[in-house]
Formats: C-alpha cells, structure tokens, sequence
C-alpha cells in the first residue's frame, strides 16, 4: 500500500474527526505494466471528537524473471489524537514476503495544524529479515537488521481550492549494503514499484499538488527515492481524479509513470472506491 492511500485517508479523517463520530471505508485495485498487481483496503473511524483509529491492508503479486511470483502482506493500525493546535500519531505495520523480505515497524509523528498551515515530522524504527538470492538460486543468505527514519512534511492550503504538499525521509540502516552491480541478480528482487526491494530505501521526498473542483479533486504527485541496496535513483510522476458517486461515496482514478535506473519505465493503473459517513 503506498503512503499516497493514507494521506487520502487522513483528509477525510478531518471532516469525520469533527463529527466525532465519523467513518471511512476504501477499497481499490493497482496494477502495472510489469503484471504486478496489489489490492487494498483502508479503513478508520472517529473514537471521539479529537482521535481518529485507522488500519489499512493489502496484498501484492509481483511476477519475477524467473518465474516466481513474490506475494507481500501489508498490515497497519494507527491512532491519531489532536489536542488543537498540536497532534501525535502511533502507528505499527507488518510488511513482506516472509521467505524474501519483511519488516515490522513502528512510528511516531508529532504535528502542528494551524488555519493554511500543517507542519509534521516523524520518527520510524523497522526490523528487517532479509534473505538474498543468488544466481543460481542454489544458496541464499539470511541476515537480520534495523534502520532508523527521520522524516519531515508540510502541507500549505494556497487557496480554498489549491494545496500543495512536500515531505522527506532518510534512513539509517544498521548494516553497510555493499551496492549490488549484478543486474541479473538485482532483476531476481526487482522489476517495478511494487518489487519488495523498493521498501530498503535510503531517502525519498515527494511534492503534490492538489486542486479542488467542487466535489472533484485532482492530484499530482512527483516523487523520487534512492535504493539503500541497489543505490539506484527511481523517478515516478502520479496523477489522480476523485469524484463523487453517490452521497457518501467517491471514486478514485490513478494513473503513475516510474523512470528507475533498475527496472526501467513502468507505468501504474489504480483504482479506488471510498465510503464516508457521520452525523
């Protein structure tokens, strides 16, 4: 599931939050041109008039040269509490192939909402098991490591119908990656942005644009992030349409184009479904 999912999520968290008792359900299907495909759920609700619980799930099938399918699980619980003007978030997530790569992680941020203004920063502590093929897939080595995330973000409300937001993170891993020049071997981890090596970053920043249309919402989004294990640099450009389907619900429309010095250029389809509701 890509963080994109939760910043949709907490903007609709805002108007449920203030209904105190508000909720939201999403549901979508992404896929790219590599045959990589993931579906997803999110899910919160509004505990009280300031704390919002959220969860998010998904599962992703990535097919690899060697005929191989890699199959990740994605599990994520956060709470959100707002004392007005200033907020905390909790979260834990499980992510992997627990026979290639999976981590479990925990998070902290700190944020401050003012009227045009949001300002945030973050702390992420992951565990990682890590098995790395070789070749010949005759032998593999399984080692164990953690990395600490430092992260920053900014949200500016231009105008009643503009916002535009920007974020980073870097990475401190507890082991040095002697970088990978094998393309063979790194096509065996990595063929598109939903490969599980696309987790083992060393930074990423991201700058969006949205732009609100009555009840519809367009996003552009560029991001780019740098591998930890590869050191490659991987370039994608997002752009989504939301709109209303009914009273409570929305439809989400995504379309994505990534340029990695890894995997080449792949582009992205999404599709979501979100309902909303609260007194």
């Amino acid at each position: 599931m890509s963080p994109s999912k939760y910043l949709v999520l907490i903007l609709f968290a805002g108007n449920a939050i203030a209904a105190g008792d508000g909720f939201l359900i999403g549901a979508g299907v992404e896929s790219d041109s590599e045959d990589g495909i993931r579906g997803s759920f999110i899910g919160g609700i509004g505990v009280s008039e300031d704390t919002w619980l959220s969860v998010g799930l998904s599962k992703s099938s990535v097919e690899l040269p060697i005929r191989r399918d890699i199959n990740t699980v994605y599990a994520d619980v956060e709470l959100d509490h707002f004392f007005d003007p200033v907020g905390v978030r909790i979260g834990v997530s499980y992510w992997g192939d627990s026979d290639v790569l999976d981590s479990n992680d925990w998070r902290a941020s700190l944020y401050w909402r003012g009227e045009k203004v949001t300002l945030s920063g973050e702390y992420e502590f992951r565990d990682f098991d890590f098995t790395v093929p070789s070749l010949d897939l005759a032998t593999s080595r399984e080692f164990m490591f953690d990395a600490d995330g430092l992260g920053a973000s900014a949200r500016f409300e231009l105008s009643d119908n503009v916002s535009l937001t920007l974020g980073g993170k870097a990475y401190d891993y507890s082991v040095d990656f002697v970088p990978i020049e094998n393309r063979d071997v790194l096509s065996l981890i990595s063929v598109s942005r939903l490969s599980l090596i696309n987790s083992l970053i060393d930074s990423r920043a991201n700058l969006g644009l949205a732009i609100d249309s009555g009840l519809k919402r367009w996003e552009l989004e560029f991001a780019t992030w740098k591998g930890e294990v590869d050191k490659a640099r991987t370039n994608s450009l997002t752009v989504r349409f939301l709109m209303p389907v009914g009273g409570k619900a929305d439809i989400e429309f995504g379309l994505g184009y990534d340029d990695s010095d890894i995997y080449g250029d792949v582009t992205f389809l999404s599709l979501f479904l979100y309902f909303y509701g609260g007194n």
